[in-house]
């Protein structure tokens, strides 16, 4: 492949591909959307001026065209490849707009935000000065600097201590305001717990030095999420990085293997079903699979 394209010139390749991503899926959604509009529209009185309103309705918006020109010029691309970011975005142009919370900002958010139009995409990052930097760059994001009370150095006590936390449990568990849990995700913004999210990317906070916060929490915190779902359907749960051991462990223990519908590279994506009204769950027992 390197003597196809020399090294230099990749990053033009991927930003033109990038490009393409984001502009087509808006090309795809406004034409497949408005054809649809129009076809009812015309058996209308008043088919013109709602055929205007609903092409105002899927013209691109701001962050959409901030997007493409910003991923077409640009020699920084996103961290994951185009095999695992096609993964989410068939996902979410099934579901867009839909609530998609991720965890981490980065050469990526502002793909992300882009790929989910008039939806809500929240983004929660831990390093303040990455924080400042990418939302200055970036002020069209929706994001919040987050603290998590977790160290890396802590996974395998955190995975052993749980089993014996009920607050920790299927049956019990719970976010906001669930100190006793440690592996729960407690002192977020408010709008991390009233939102009920339809997808979910876990890809932070850092989990490759033994003092920084690791994955375990946001994979927890994930499930739980999943679990306590009101609306139908289920909660789609991207994970990177499960090359790593703390990654791939927690996600066995808490998204579990039956669950995962999808790989590609360092990604593996979930389908989680809420647990239902009527289910008989044991109060005592701590697996979540």
């Amino acid at each position: 492949m390197n003597t196809l394209i020399p090294s230099e010139k990749r990053w033009i390749i991927t930003g033109v591909l990038l490009a393409g991503l984001v502009g087509g899926a808006l090309l795809f959604t406004s034409f497949i959307r408005a054809a649809d509009e129009t076809l009812f529209l015309c058996s209308t009185a008043s088919a013109k001026s709602r055929a205007v309103a609903a092409a105002a309705e899927y013209e691109a918006t701001p962050i959409q065209l901030q997007a493409i020109v910003h991923y077409a010029t640009s020699t920084v691309v996103p961290q994951q490849n185009m095999a695992e970011i096609s993964i989410s975005f068939n996902i979410l142009k099934k579901l867009a707009p839909a609530n998609f919370l991720v965890f981490g900002l980065g050469r990526d958010s502002l793909m992300w935000a882009s790929l989910n139009p008039r939806g809500k995409t929240l983004f929660l990052e831990e390093d303040l000065e990455w924080f400042q930097k990418v939302t200055k760059d970036s002020p069209f994001l929706r994001a919040h600097h987050v603290r998590y009370r977790t160290q890396l150095q802590q996974a395998d006590s955190l995975l052993r201590s749980y089993k014996k936390e009920p607050s920790c449990f299927p049956a019990k568990s719970y976010l906001r305001g669930n100190e006793k849990c440690k592996l729960a995700l407690t002192g977020l913004p408010d709008e991390f717990y009233d939102t009920e999210w339809d997808l979910l990317m876990v890809d932070a906070p850092k989990g490759y030095f033994a003092e920084a916060p690791g994955r375990m929490a946001a994979i927890f915190s994930a499930a739980v999420m999943a679990r306590n779902r009101k609306k139908p359907g289920v909660t789609h749960v991207f994970l990177h990085d499960v090359n790593r051991r703390v990654e791939k462990t927690f996600a066995e223990e808490f998204l579990c293997r039956k669950y995962r519908v999808n790989a590609a590279g360092r990604l593996w994506h979930f389908a989680i079903p809420p647990v239902a009204a009527n289910a008989t769950v044991d109060a005592g027992d701590y697996r979540f699979c």
